[in-house]
């Protein structure tokens, strides 16, 4: 019985000095609920399920404590391991996230769910390359969108839609009929655009992104486009009580004491910081993450002036916006791209895509899809850009 007593004082010991070096509460506690309960035990409690003789007792309930003192102890590690007091952060990459994780939130044609990341480096998005494709006869394209007003939106019934969705679904359909493959479209729903592009810089075969990106010479290093899908037109935006701005060298006469607003990173920014530079290049400059952002600034009083796309200006004009475009520095040289690492073997067949029937900007489906999510006044301005643009 002494020697018993001596285990127990050993053990409770053990136990105290494991609590102390304990940072988590959750470790403490659980480690506080095995002392109790180890103290409630008493020998005589302890009924084994046969007649044992009382000599023999003893080295039974010897052996049984350890047992139950190394369950416990198991049982408040795994707890702590696997939900800790900040909780457990499982780095999936859902419709919101833009970090890395073992899981990719997705939509397709039948619904969403989540599907695992073939590739071994957590956060990397990947897909099926086009030859394996053809080879099996299905696969899968993962297609990472930033959300966008007619662009790439939830519909009234909570449904992906847009122009740029809409053209990816019309891509599938494409392969299915001339290639005899079924195509999935796993979407994938990135919020920050910078995060957006460096995503699919870093991605691996199989994937493709739509963000309205503008295609450029320096961008060709780092990425691969499509054939452009869309001529985008870039317009300087006031509040609407900012005097009308008719030639571009009275920048800094017109618009003096307003500051030049900047979406950071975009050549919406190189754009503005050129045009300040050669006509007001004393212009106070601020930096800005989003085009919402931009807009509703702008839209607080007239202090601002920014370059933002004419459909972000035009949907928010018609929604009520007192905004005001100066059209004597509008731009419409550049244009949209669907965008693909280097890497990517998708390339031609999306240019056989675009080529099919024609072109795929003049093809009647396009327009319609460009009229049902832009509006036709806004399609039609456009369309026009792009079909005066040589490209």
């Amino acid at each position: 019985m002494k020697r018993m007593k001596r285990i127990k004082r050993i053990k409770c010991m053990e136990c105290v000095k494991s609590m102390k070096s304990m940072k988590s509460m959750k470790q403490k506690k659980c480690m506080m609920r095995m002392m109790r309960m180890m103290r409630m035990m008493q020998i005589n409690k302890i009924t084994p399920s046969f007649t044992l003789r009382p000599a023999t007792r003893l080295p039974l309930i010897v052996l049984i404590r350890p047992v139950i003192l190394f369950c416990f102890l198991t049982v408040a590690l795994v707890a702590t391991a696997f939900g800790g007091e900040s909780g457990s952060d499982s780095g999936s990459i859902h419709a919101t996230d833009s970090g890395s994780g073992l899981a990719i939130g997705f939509e397709t044609e039948s619904g969403s769910g989540t599907i695992s990341n073939p590739n071994p480096n957590p956060g990397q998005l990947s897909g099926d390359p086009w030859p394996l494709v053809l080879e099996q006869g299905s696969g899968t394209l993962t297609a990472v969108y930033v959300p966008a007003e007619g662009f790439a939106y939830q519909d009234d019934d909570g449904h992906l839609t847009g122009v740029t969705v809409e053209l990816m679904r019309a891509f599938a359909v494409f392969v299915s009929e001339r290639h005899e493959v079924e195509l999935t479209l796993a979407f994938v729903r990135e919020e920050n655009w910078r995060t957006f592009y460096r995503n699919i810089v870093d991605a691996d075969d199989g994937v493709i992104g739509m963000g309205n990106v503008t295609i450029t010479e320096k961008r060709r290093k780092e990425l691969a486009f499509s054939p452009p899908y869309m001529t985008n037109i870039a317009s300087l935006i006031t509040h609407r009580d900012a005097p009308e701005l008719t030639r571009l060298q009275d920048l800094g006469t017109v618009l003096a004491g307003r500051t030049a607003l900047a979406f950071e990173g975009t050549l919406h920014e190189e754009r503005l910081r050129a045009l300040t530079d050669r006509y007001y290049p004393d212009a106070p400059f601020r930096m800005s993450g989003s085009n919402d952002e931009i807009i509703e600034l702008a839209n607080s009083g007239d202090r601002y002036f920014a370059y933002i796309d004419l459909y972000n200006y035009w949907r928010a004009v018609d929604g009520g916006a007192p905004l005001q475009r100066h059209e004597a520095a509008d731009e419409s040289a550049e244009q949209f791209g669907y965008i693909m690492p280097l890497s990517t073997s998708w390339v031609p067949v999306l240019k056989e895509f675009f080529e099919a029937g024609g072109g795929l900007t003049s093809d009647s489906r396009y327009r319609a899809i460009m009229k049902e999510h832009l509006g036709a006044r806004l399609a039609e301005i456009l369309l026009d850009a792009h079909t005066s643009t040589d490209y």
